[in-house]
């Protein structure tokens, strides 16, 4: 659960907005978003083995 303390007289956009902040790192939404369609092991080792070289090639441009 997700608790979000507020201040005296805090407005309560602030208050909805770390909300959504602390909502956000949770990685609920993400996870039901992964788990709509199923994708096969290989698929998602081959995702993470492009996503590795195109960070690698990012970091080998900046140097």
């Amino acid at each position: 659960m997700i608790v979000v303390p507020l201040k005296e007289g805090e407005n309560i956009e602030r208050a909805l907005k770390k909300f959504k902040r602390k909502f956000e790192k949770t990685g609920v939404i993400k996870e039901l978003r992964d788990r709509q369609a199923f994708t096969k092991p290989s698929i998602r080792n081959r995702q993470q083995h492009l996503k590795a070289v195109y960070k690698q090639s990012l970091q080998i441009a900046e140097e």
